[in-house]
């Protein structure tokens, strides 16, 4: 398999950037944007599930540790242009997995602009959206640690 340092198309950053955004999506809104007819393909990887060994770190800096296992599905396509793309998501969707690859090729190619100015800018928008909302909830049960009188000045 080719590693995604070396292969010709996006940049590596903005590529990891659609290709995260594609993967946290929901996956209706993917799997949506191409209606009924996806565009013509061959499978490199068909859509595989498989578990992954997720790590963590002590503060964020320390020494690494096995966190526990999460359910991937992964899917690796070719368009008949001959981009190739590739897909890792969080969970058993195998349509979300094969949408996301279609699109992470799509994306190397003349149809890049219009899927960035329409499908990604709604999908940053909505992550956007989502993450707003969990803040303002997590906000809403914060609790401010304040004295008025402590017990040894009374």
């Amino acid at each position: 398999m080719k590693d995604l340092q070396t292969e010709p198309g996006a940049p590596t950053a903005e590529r990891a950037d659609w290709m995260g955004l594609l993967a946290r999506a929901e996956p209706s809104r993917v799997i949506a944007w191409f209606g009924e007819s996806l565009p013509e393909h061959r499978l490199l990887r068909g859509p595989e599930v498989g578990l992954v060994m997720v790590q963590g770190r002590t503060g964020g800096t320390g020494t690494p540790f096995n966190l526990g296992e999460m359910t991937v599905t992964r899917c690796s396509v070719e368009l008949a242009t001959g981009a190739v793309g590739h897909a890792v998501i969080q969970g058993r969707s195998k349509d979300h997995a094969r949408a996301a690859a279609l699109l992470d090729a799509l994306l190397q190619g003349k149809d890049a602009p219009q899927i960035k100015a329409t499908l990604l800018a709604d999908l940053r928008q909505s992550e956007a959206d989502r993450r707003t909302t969990r803040a303002a909830k997590a906000a809403a049960t914060r609790v401010e640690f304040f004295t008025l009188q402590r017990g040894e000045d009374a």
